[in-house]
């Protein structure tokens, strides 16, 4: 542990609203379920995944100085996360993202990072010009990045020596912004974790499979990726070692947040000295019991 922490977490940190139902639902539905207000976000997601398995990290982020934003402040500081890099943005409110979740999975979801986005490079100064580092003495531990940063921001971070020592994990936010991620294809430092439709949308192309998939990444520059594909296998390459792993069966009650947790425990299962066959296992293993609804440490 480093400055009171183990991995630093960039990304979105914002309140994540999910409507749950078991019935089928089509355009227009109005039926019974159950809503839920939660701490979410990519980074946040991670985060709260890393003190599941006794990690500390520490939050990059913005947040309004409103009620909503001291409320999801207080509850990453009781849930033992370093929170004071966090930017608090004067003239934005905290961001929020809502989801409607049928038997089925995801029917549909609205992300508002706005506020995210537009703290731009503000979020990065404690990496970039102090406490953490600076681009003269660059950081030099393990960063999860997620693809709620704009595009111009996550190619700043690929080509800033603040950063090109670090051992960067990153995800996109969603399908819809997996292309934000192709600045970072060619870090030799980066590890990507996505699904196969997202490793499609930074190809052009689509895969039947994640070992497919991860050859394709591969051939575009990426130097080590990692790939699901639902229950279907899912699939780690590096240095052109191909490992494919099958997801256990299981009953499927919640779906927004599952790739967040897969990542976040592959990295930890990493931290704590797991090798790469292991760190798949764990990180498949934790996202099977997280989408089926038991505790995933």
């Amino acid at each position: 542990m480093t400055d009171g922490f183990d991995i630093i977490c960039i990304g979105s940190v914002l309140w994540d609203v999910i409507g749950r139902t078991d019935r089928a639902m089509r355009v227009g539905a109005d039926v019974p379920g159950r809503i839920t207000m939660i701490p979410g976000g990519v980074a946040m997601n991670i985060a709260m995944t890393l003190r599941e398995m006794d990690l500390t990290p520490a939050l990059l982020s913005a947040i309004g100085n409103d009620p909503q934003g001291a409320q999801l402040l207080a509850r990453a500081q009781a849930m033992g996360m370093v929170t004071e890099h966090i930017h608090i943005s004067p003239d934005q409110p905290t961001d929020r993202y809502m989801a409607v979740e049928g038997p089925a999975g995801l029917i549909a979801a609205i992300a508002d990072a706005h506020s995210l986005e537009a703290a731009g490079d503000a979020i990065l100064k404690p990496l970039t010009e102090g406490p953490l580092s600076s681009v003269d003495a660059p950081y030099e531990g393990v960063i999860a990045l997620d693809g709620n940063l704009t595009k111009a921001l996550l190619s700043e971070i690929a080509a800033s020596p603040a950063f090109s020592k670090a051992d960067l994990r990153v995800a996109p936010a969603s399908p819809g912004k997996a292309e934000r991620l192709a600045p970072l294809l060619a870090c030799p430092n980066a590890t990507l974790y996505v699904n196969c439709e997202e490793a499609g949308l930074l190809c052009g192309n689509a895969f039947d499979s994640a070992p497919e998939a991860a050859l394709a990444l591969s051939k575009q520059g990426a130097a080590r990726v990692l790939v699901t594909d639902g229950a279907s296998a899912a699939c780690e390459l590096h240095e052109g070692d191909l490992m494919t792993q099958i997801p256990p069966e299981v009953a499927v009650t919640r779906i927004t947040g599952a790739g967040d947790t897969f990542m976040a425990a592959h990295l930890a299962a990493e931290y704590k000295g797991a090798d790469r066959a292991l760190a798949l296992t764990a990180a498949i293993g934790a996202a099977a019991a997280y989408v089926s609804g038991h505790a995933v440490a």
